[in-house]
């Protein structure tokens, strides 16, 4: 069964620091891009981070760029998320993502709560 589990939420005040992990299971993904995704209560799934097979193509949204750092680790399945200076409206439900472009396929985790105080 191909599974992807997110660890590493919590809660945390602002200006604090998280690093979200993100173990797959089943298949390796070394093949494919990850990423990470959130939904803050009452808005649609945004786009946080993405990094491409390899790990040299890096993306992030414009909203935590420069305070979040996304890392692979293709040995060990995993993808992971450093979050620093966090701020309440980093406040989500933050989703695991793997991507192939062929066949185009998508692969989601169940999420893992993160909530940052004021």
């Amino acid at each position: 069964q191909v599974q992807l589990v997110e660890s590493g939420g919590g809660l945390v005040q602002a200006g604090g620091s998280l690093r979200l992990s993100c173990a797959a299971s089943g298949r390796t993904f070394s093949t494919y891009s990850l990423g990470w995704f959130r939904q803050a209560p009452g808005k649609e799934r945004e786009f946080v981070a993405a990094i491409n097979w390899s790990g040299i193509s890096i993306y992030y949204a414009a909203s935590v760029k420069g305070r979040f750092t996304i890392s692979r680790d293709n040995a060990k399945n995993t993808v992971s998320l450093q979050m620093n200076s966090l701020k309440p409206d980093d406040t989500a439900v933050y989703y695991c993502n793997a991507h192939s472009d062929y066949p185009n396929t998508n692969y989601w985790g169940q999420g893992t709560q993160v909530t940052v105080s004021s």
